[in-house]
């Protein structure tokens, strides 16, 4: 083999160990290194690629990190004012009912703005998928407390700890939803390893497939670290998350086929 050349046996097909998604651009993300948006996009666009149905699925962004998704994922895209992606969501579906709608959305934007779209979509049933991202904080505004910081944790706004005498509980808004009528199936996974990347993907791609199938509300959250909110490395933040997240928000399946799992 002459030097600077490729063998073409070692890249046949049944070698190929990874191929970029087609549903992915080639602009440079701009998360911060160790973030779960990244992995969670490549995730979005392989379940998209597989299914094959780029050209039939509608996503929406708000204001928050994930505000320019439109810039690495290649599909139809419409960005939403903060909170709202649910009912811009709502009526997107309701004009395209054949389109796949998904929502892509951080804690801040969904748990506090846009609390009553998220509820309210939820309890009409609403066909459409919301995939949410929780750190526990206003990552892309400053790290300022959010509904789902945990007592104790520490924000730019809380910067002694979360207090729940005076800035109240965290709020479980996965676990809220999952008890409304209009929702079918809804979990809580995480992309911090390899095995809770592959279950994430089953669980959006199921997620997909039974909107094709009009089941109701599809509700995805993602438990995500924010190193650099946090203030940690990636490592120490996955830790952390890992220590302390996980025990108030515990990974599984919440809802299934309409039925609430029992723990």
């Amino acid at each position: 083999m002459e030097t600077g050349t490729v063998n073409s046996d070692i890249i046949r097909e049944e070698n190929l160990v990874y191929r970029k998604s087609r549903v992915l651009t080639d602009n440079i993300m701009h998360y911060c290194p160790g973030c779960g948006h990244g992995t969670t996009h490549r995730i979005i666009a392989e379940v998209i690629e597989e299914l094959d149905i780029q050209e039939e699925v509608i996503g929406i962004a708000p204001v928050g990190c994930s505000v320019l998704a439109y810039n690495y994922l290649d599909i139809d895209m419409q960005e939403a004012a903060h909170g709202r992606a649910p009912a811009l969501a709502t009526a997107i579906k309701r004009l395209m009912p054949s389109k796949y709608v998904f929502t892509y959305q951080g804690d801040g934007d969904l748990a506090a703005i846009g609390t009553s779209e998220t509820i309210h979509s939820a309890n009409r049933g609403e066909n459409i998928t919301i995939v949410f991202i929780n750190n526990g904080i206003y990552g892309m505004t400053g790290g300022q407390m959010a509904p789902t910081t945990l007592e104790g944790m520490k924000s730019s706004t809380s910067p002694y700890g979360r207090e729940v005498s005076l800035m109240g509980h965290p709020l479980k808004i996965t676990d809220l939803v999952a008890r409304l009528p209009g929702s079918y199936f809804v979990t809580r996974q995480a992309v911090h390893t390899p095995a809770n990347v592959r279950k994430t993907k089953k669980a959006i791609r199921t997620a997909f497939e039974l909107q094709r199938e009009k089941k109701g509300m599809t509700f995805v959250e993602v438990l995500s670290n924010c190193n650099s909110g946090w203030k940690m490395t990636p490592v120490q933040a996955n830790k952390w998350m890992v220590e302390n997240m996980f025990p108030f928000f515990p990974l599984g399946d919440i809802k299934v086929n309409g039925e609430l799992v029992s723990k």
